[in-house]
């Protein structure tokens, strides 16, 4: 056991993260999930996570999307938090060009029912060369397929459900080389139970008293997978913690 202590200031708070390797010569992405949790493990507070997220978190949270090709969220997260298209500064959008990626990431929603407002500024807002992704399965609707279409790009993977290891192959064929998942709990929770998440960059708000919801829920059955611990940093009370998963199982 050790005492952890402060260390340097960090000039850009993103700096530890953006220095991370993410590449994957097989060709796979690389897949990160950033989330928010109380210290009672609560991921929302009345549905939202808004309340949890500390000045200091909300910044990291947007300067995290410049690190990935697509952000990719469950449905109810999409329904709960108002997303809108992404928007980043001129000097984040030129060192993603300067690295040959595109200017912004996509933005890829996973739903199996298609309940979604097609009109809502996640769908509308994105300029005509960034569409969105809608990753979906071949159980859904028809006619709801053909809504997503008019908005979208539909990725179909999986039969009754959407299968996370089929969606992630496809969209690492895409191209997307780094993935980012910011929830909701209940997707996080099969991209971990199909051993695909290579990274987790958690957020320990001080506050407790939230939702019944954790960052994560496991499907029935799901098993447990090793993480370790890579990086801690500190900004007033709130703590960022950085985790990559152990050796896979086989």
């Amino acid at each position: 056991m050790h005492v952890l202590k402060s260390g340097e200031q960090l000039s850009d708070p993103l700096g530890p993260y953006a220095d991370v390797d993410r590449s994957r010569p097989s060709g796979a992405c690389w897949v990160m999930a950033n989330m928010v949790g109380g210290l009672d493990g609560s991921a929302s507070v009345g549905g939202r996570v808004a309340a949890l997220s500390t000045s200091p978190d909300a910044a990291l949270f947007s300067a995290m999307r410049t690190l990935a090709d697509l952000v990719l969220v469950g449905a109810e997260t999409i329904r709960r938090e108002g997303y809108g298209s992404f928007t980043l500064s001129e000097e984040q959008t030129t060192r993603r060009l300067a690295a040959g990626r595109p200017g912004r990431p996509t933005l890829a929603v996973v739903s199996r029912s298609l309940s979604l407002d097609w009109s809502a500024p996640a769908f509308t807002g994105a300029p005509a060369e960034n569409r969105p992704l809608v990753v979906t399965c071949r159980a859904a609707d028809p006619g709801r397929v053909a809504q997503a279409a008019r908005v979208a790009e539909v990725v179909v993977a999986g039969g009754d459900r959407v299968d996370p290891t089929e969606a992630l192959d496809q969209l690492a064929g895409r191209g997307h080389r780094v993935v980012l998942c910011e929830g909701g709990p209940t997707w996080l929770g099969e991209v971990v139970a199909a051993d695909l998440l290579d990274e987790l960059c958690l957020t320990v708000s001080p506050v407790m008293g939230g939702d019944a919801l954790p960052v994560s829920v496991s499907p029935p059955g799901g098993p447990l997978r090793q993480f370790a611990l890579r990086q801690v940093l500190q900004d007033g009370d709130t703590l960022f913690l950085r985790y990559e998963r152990g050796p896979r199982e086989h």
